[in-house]
C-alpha cells in the first residue's frame, strides 16, 4: 500500500449527512465502550446426508450467514457424491456480544444445471457460547435418519476493537464510519471525460458507486461510503474496461483486475492511496460519524407530545368543570385522558365520523378529548379537518356540508385523460424525489380528487399548527408493517403516524414526521427526501388494493388455516433433543436451536401466489442497519407487542429490510386501538366508533382477544350481545385491572333512530322514511366499495351517527365519571 502527501481535496469537508444534519436527542442509553469478539466457526463434517438427487448422492456444501457481522454469506467447498462429507474449514467473524447474534448454517446441494437446492438451515444463538472455551456441537438434523452436522465454535476477546453502542434495550446502533473516496487518473487526457471507476464497500449503506477520475488532485469529485466500523468491511475497486486492459502481469493476472483493500486497518483521518490498474489511484480517508442519532430510540412520548398533553389538559379541565358543574377545578393528575377511536370502512367511515364528531361537539366531549385515532376511511375525515388549525372550535356543520358536496359529486371526471395526465406528472415527480410509486399512490390521487376541488399540498407535519396551543385533539393515524411474502399471521407490526413523529412502538423507534420516507442507516440520516404530500399518505392509510390472495380469503371466510398450513416452512426445535449435548450457557435467555426445513418447490410457488402484494406501499426503512439487543425478547416494551412467529427470529425482523411494506390495518383488525394502549399515553376513556361492514362486534372482540394474549389491560367484551340485537352504546370496564381504560362502544346501527329524529322527539308519520337506513344489506348504498352517495343517503348517515351520540349522553357521562374515579384512585395509590 502506498502512502502519499495528502491531496488538497481532503482539506475540504465532504457533505457527509451523518455530520451535516443536526441529530435529535435519542433519549436512549449509551452503553459506553463495548469490546468486539472474534468468533471462529469450524465446519467439521456431516453424517448421513439426505439424498437430494435421484441418481446420485448429494453434492453437499454449507453456507454461513451472520448478518450482525457481515451481510456476505460464506461457504465451504463442495464435496460431491458423499454420504459423510468432511470439510474441516474454519471461518472467522468479528461480533459484538451486546447484540443478538444468530448464526444460520445452511446445508445445500450444488447443482450445475439448475439452481442449488437448499436442504435445511440451522439457527444457532451465539449467546450460548462461553468466552475462551471451545464448544463442540453435533446438530441432529434428522434423528430418524441419524443425520447430523458437526461444528466447533471458539469465542475470543479482541481488545483492539471496542465501540460505543447506543441502545434502548431493544435496538442497538453501532459505530459508523464514513469513507471518502477520490479517484485520480495518471494517464494523459485523450478524451473529454474519463470512464468512471466502479467502487464497492461491503456492508456499507451505499454498497456500490461509480467514482469519476480526475487529473487535478484538488478537484473534490468524491464519493462517500458509510459502514459499521467493526463489520470487517472491504473495498473493491475496478478500473474502467478498455481494449488495452487485457495485458497480463508476470504472475499471470490481468493488470486491471479488481483490487481489494480491507478497511479495518485504516486510521481515522489518515489518507491512504490505493493503485487501481496501471492508470488510476484511489485516495481514501476514513472518519467517524457522529454518535448523535436522527432516530429517537426510546419508549417515552416525544417532548412535543408531552408539551401538547400539558396544554391540552388545561382545555380539558376547563371543559369538564363546565360539563360536570364541578365546584372545584381539577388538579393536573385528576384530568382524564379521553380518546376518540375510529375504525375503517371507506366512505361510510368518513361520513359517519363527521356525524359522530358533530354529536360529540354538541355534548362538549370533543373539547374534552386529548387524542383521536383512525385508519382507512376515517383518516380522510381527520386529514380534512386538520387542514384548519381551529377546526374543533368551529361549528362542524359547515365542514359537514362541504364534505357532502364532494361525496355526492360525480367521480368519473377523475378518469378523464386530462386529469390522468396531470396525475401522471405528479407521480413521476414523486418517483424522482426517491419514492417507489405503486397503484396505491394513484389511489391517493383519486381520494384527493374525491375530497376537494384542487390539489392539496399539505403535509402531515403541517398539522402541528392545529396543536400548538392544545386547541384540538392530537390525531394519530395507524397502519401495519408486513412482509411481502409472509402471511399476516406470521408477521405484522403496528406503525403509527402523528404530526410530531412516526414510528413503531414495538421497537421504541421514531423519527420526525417530516423525515418519513427519507433514507437512514444505523439510526443516522443518509439522504433527506421531501416529505410526501397528504394525498400519498391517504392512499397509504387506506391501501385497500394492497391485499394478497391470502388476505382476500381470510376476509371472506372465517379462517385461512387451510392455505396457511401449506405455505409455511417447517420448524423443528432441537434444543431438547437428547442427541444434542448439554452446553454450558453463558446467557440466561438464549433462543432455542432450530432447524428450518424449507417448503417444496410447489409449496413455495403456491406461497408466492397467495402472499404476494403487487401494490403494497414501500417506504425507506428508517430502522435499516440497526441490530437487536441481546436481551430484546426480555424487554418489557417489546414483549408487550411481540405477537408473531418471526419475533423470535431476529434475522428476519425489520431492521434488516431496506423498505417498509405498509398496509391498511383493517387487513389484520379493523380498529386503531394500538397507539392508545401504549402505557406512556395513560388513556383513561376510549370512545370506540365502529364503521366496519359485517359483524359490528368482531373488531372489538378481536381487540379484546389480542389484549388478553398480550397481557395488555383492557375491558372484557362479555356484555356484548348478538349482532342482531345490539344497542346503540355500551360502557365496558374491568374493575380488577386498574390500568385498563373505560370503553364507550358505539356500533353503527339504526335502532331508536327509526322512530326518533332527536333524543325524545318522535317522528311524524311523514318522517318515518327518513329513519330507514339499509346500512349493511346487499343493496346498501353504504357499501365499502362506494365512493359516491346520494344527498339523501349522506344526510341519513350523518344524522344517524349524530343521533346515536346525542341519545346516549347519559352513558357517556357515566363512562366519564368511571374514568375519572379510576384515575383518582390511581393517583392516590401509585404503583
Amino acid at each position: 500500500m502506498l502512502q502519499r502527501q495528502m491531496p488538497a481535496w481532503v482539506s475540504h469537508s465532504l457533505s457527509d449527512p451523518c455530520q451535516a444534519e443536526d441529530g435529535m436527542a435519542s433519549g436512549a442509553l449509551k452503553e459506553g465502550s463495548s469490546p468486539c469478539h472474534l468468533l471462529t466457526v469450524r465446519i467439521i463434517g456431516m453424517k448421513n446426508v439426505r439424498q437430494a438427487d435421484i441418481l446420485s448422492q448429494t453434492d453437499c456444501f454449507v453456507t454461513l450467514w451472520l448478518p450482525t457481522a457481515s451481510q456476505k454469506k460464506l461457504k465451504t467447498r463442495t464435496i460431491s457424491n458423499c454420504l459423510h462429507p468432511e470439510w474441516d474449514e474454519s471461518f472467522t467473524f468479528q461480533i459484538q456480544t451486546q447484540v443478538k447474534n444468530v448464526l444460520e448454517l445452511s446445508v445445500c446441494d450444488e447443482d450445475t444445471l439448475t439452481q442449488n437446492d437448499h436442504l435445511l438451515t440451522v439457527l444457532y444463538d451465539l449467546s450460548k457460547l462461553c468466552l475462551r472455551n471451545k464448544t463442540h456441537v453435533k446438530f441432529p438434523l434428522n434423528p430418524e435418519g441419524m443425520e447430523e452436522l458437526e461444528v466447533e465454535f471458539l469465542l475470543e476477546e479482541n481488545f483492539s476493537s471496542s465501540e460505543t453502542l447506543i441502545t434502548n434495550g431493544v435496538l442497538v446502533s453501532r459505530q459508523v464510519s464514513c469513507l471518502e473516496v477520490h479517484a485520480e487518473s495518471r494517464r494523459p487526457r485523450k478524451r473529454k471525460k474519463n470512464k468512471d471507476l466502479l467502487v464497492m464497500v461491503t456492508d456499507s449503506f451505499e454498497n456500490t458507486q461509480r467514482v469519476p477520475p480526475c487529473q487535478e488532485p484538488c478537484y473534490p469529485n468524491s464519493a462517500c461510503f458509510h459502514y459499521p466500523k467493526y463489520s470487517q468491511p472491504q473495498l473493491y475497486a475496478e478500473a474502467p474496461k478498455s481494449h488495452c486492459n487485457f495485458r497480463l502481469c508476470c504472475c499471470g493476472t490481468h493488470r486491471n483486475d479488481p483490487v481489494c483493500q480491507p478497511l479495518n486497518c485504516l486510521s481515522d483521518g489518515q489518507v491512504t492511496t490505493l493503485p487501481v490498474g496501471e492508470n488510476y489511484e484511489l485516495h481514501m480517508k476514513s472518519s467517524p460519524c457522529s454518535d448523535t442519532l436522527d432516530v429517537r430510540l426510546g419508549f417515552s412520548l416525544c417532548q412535543e407530545e408531552v408539551e401538547f398533553v400539558q396544554k391540552r389538559k388545561m382545555v380539558v379541565a376547563k371543559t369538564l368543570s363546565q360539563m360536570l358543574q364541578l365546584e372545584e377545578g381539577l388538579h393536573e393528575d385528576e384530568v382524564p385522558i379521553i380518546a376518540i377511536m375510529a375504525t375503517g370502512g371507506g366512505t361510510r367511515s368518513m361520513v359517519s365520523l363527521y356525524g359522530h364528531l358533530l354529536g360529540l361537539q354538541k355534548l362538549n366531549f370533543l373539547d374534552a378529548s386529548t387524542y383521536i385515532t383512525g385508519l382507512s376511511g376515517a383518516t380522510w375525515t381527520m386529514a380534512t379537518l386538520y387542514s384548519d388549525p381551529e377546526w374543533s372550535s368551529k361549528n362542524l356543520e359547515t365542514v359537514v356540508f362541504e364534505a357532502r358536496r364532494h361525496v355526492v359529486k360525480d367521480k368519473m371526471p377523475a378518469l378523464f385523460p386530462d386529469q390522468l395526465y396531470k396525475w401522471r406528472e405528479d407521480l413521476q415527480k414523486h418517483s424522482q424525489e426517491g419514492y417507489k410509486t405503486t397503484f396505491t399512490d394513484f389511489w391517493g390521487k383519486l381520494i384527493e380528487y374525491s375530497l376537494g376541488d384542487k390539489k392539496n399540498e399539505c403535509k402531515l407535519s403541517d398539522q402541528r399548527a392545529a396543536l400548538c396551543r392544545g386547541q384540538n385533539p392530537l390525531p394519530i393515524y395507524l397502519t401495519i408493517n408486513v412482509k411481502d411474502d409472509v402471511s399476516n399471521q406470521d408477521f405484522r407490526e403496528w406503525f403509527e403516524f402523528s404530526p410530531y413523529e412516526v414510528g413503531m412502538q414495538k421497537y421504541g423507534a421514531f423519527i420526525p414526521s417530516e423525515l418519513f420516507g427519507s433514507e437512514f442507516f444505523m439510526g443516522r440520516l443518509m439522504k433527506r427526501i421531501p416529505e410526501p404530500e397528504m394525498c400519498y399518505m391517504l392512499g397509504l392509510w387506506s391501501s385497500i388494493f394492497s391485499l394478497n390472495l391470502l388476505d382476500a380469503w381470510n376476509l371472506s371466510h372465517t379462517s385461512e388455516e387451510f392455505f396457511y398450513r401449506w405455505t409455511r416452512e417447517r420448524l423443528h426445535d432441537i434444543e431438547d433433543d437428547p442427541i444434542l449435548p448439554e452446553i454450558p450457557r453463558c446467557d440466561d435467555n438464549p433462543l432455542e436451536t432450530t432447524v428450518v426445513i424449507p417448503t417444496t418447490w410447489l409449496s413455495n410457488t403456491f406461497r408466492e401466489i397467495l402472499t404476494r402484494r403487487p401494490f403494497v406501499s414501500e417506504f425507506h426503512n428508517f430502522l435499516y442497519g440497526m441490530q437487536l439487543h441481546t436481551d430484546y425478547l426480555q424487554n418489557r416494551q417489546f414483549s408487550m407487542w411481540k405477537d408473531t412467529v418471526l419475533d423470535t427470529f431476529p434475522n428476519q425482523l425489520t431492521q434488516f429490510a431496506k423498505h417498509l411494506n405498509l398496509l391498511d390495518t383493517a387487513f389484520f383488525v379493523n380498529s386503531s386501538y394500538a397507539p392508545l394502549l401504549r402505557p406512556e399515553r395513560k388513556v383513561d376513556l376510549i370512545i370506540h366508533l365502529n364503521y366496519c361492514a359485517g359483524s359490528q362486534t368482531k373488531p372489538l372482540k378481536q381487540t379484546c382477544e389480542y389484549c388478553t394474549e398480550q397481557k395488555i389491560p383492557f375491558p372484557s367484551f362479555s356484555i356484548l350481545e348478538d349482532d342482531n340485537s345490539l344497542k346503540e352504546c355500551y360502557v365496558m370496564e374491568n374493575p380488577q385491572e386498574p390500568d385498563a381504560p373505560i370503553v364507550a362502544y358505539f356500533p353503527l346501527i339504526s335502532d331508536t333512530f327509526q322512530k326518533y329524529k332527536a333524543p325524545g322527539v318522535e317522528r311524524s308519520p311523514d318522517e318515518l322514511e327518513l329513519g330507514q337506513l339499509n346500512i349493511y344489506g346487499p343493496k346498501s348504498p353504504y357499501a365499502t366499495k362506494e365512493l359516491t352517495y346520494t344527498e339523501a343517503a349522506f344526510d341519513k348517515l350523518v344524522k344517524l351517527s349524530e343521533y346515536n351520540i346525542l341519545n346516549n349522553r347519559d352513558k357517556l357521562i357515566q363512562a366519564l365519571r368511571l374514568a375519572m374515579e379510576k384515575k383518582r384512585m390511581r393517583s392516590q395509590c401509585p404503583s
